[in-house]
């Protein structure tokens, strides 16, 4: 009797649990989801544009971090793999949602690719898009002409943007970080 009682117990404190953390889960999705009235009058678009000093308007995500595309990736070719995306973070799509979004002017030139790893990745101009862990905080652009490779293979990268950029001085790193 004991035992029924501990069974029926431990399985009513598992069900109060599970309930609990579905709504919790239930809450954080439906704010993510972008998907009719749910979606919060702060989130963001998955890309905007920003006015950077010395830069130009360039592609920012929706943290306001700076989007970079390596020359080596065209036409939606994905060659960052591995090491690289520790650098170079892919701008993918959280699970389950439909497509990037950004203002009008941009979605023309908006696109997603199958990474290798099978996380949907954001291309602009067909070109995937990446965002450089050393830039640091929102707003900086420290990434644009770095030269540098990972895995026997060579990227020369560029801050993305829908017009034209004042270049930087590049930096040349020959063996990744």
């Amino acid at each position: 009797m004991n035992r029924i009682a501990t069974y029926a117990a431990a399985l009513a404190l598992a069900a109060g649990a599970a309930a609990g953390l579905s709504a919790c889960g239930s809450s954080s999705s439906s704010s993510s989801s972008g998907s009719g009235g749910s979606k919060p009058a702060a989130a963001a678009d998955t890309v905007s544009l920003k006015s950077v000093s010395g830069v130009g308007t360039v592609l920012v995500d929706s943290k306001g971090f700076a989007l970079y595309s390596p020359d080596q990736e065209r036409s939606g070719t994905v060659r960052c793999t591995g090491n690289c995306t520790a650098i170079w973070v892919p701008l993918t799509l959280s699970h389950g949602a439909s497509g990037a979004t950004a203002s009008s002017s941009l979605m023309s030139k908006l696109g997603t690719i199958m990474r290798p790893d099978g996380k949907t990745q954001v291309t602009f101009d067909g070109k995937p898009l990446y965002r450089f862990a050393r830039d640091g905080s929102p707003g900086k652009v420290t990434g644009n002409g770095v030269s540098d490779q990972f895995g026997g293979r060579s990227f020369t990268w560029h801050v993305a943007a829908s017009g034209k950029t004042q270049t930087t001085t590049p930096t040349t790193t020959t063996r990744g970080y």
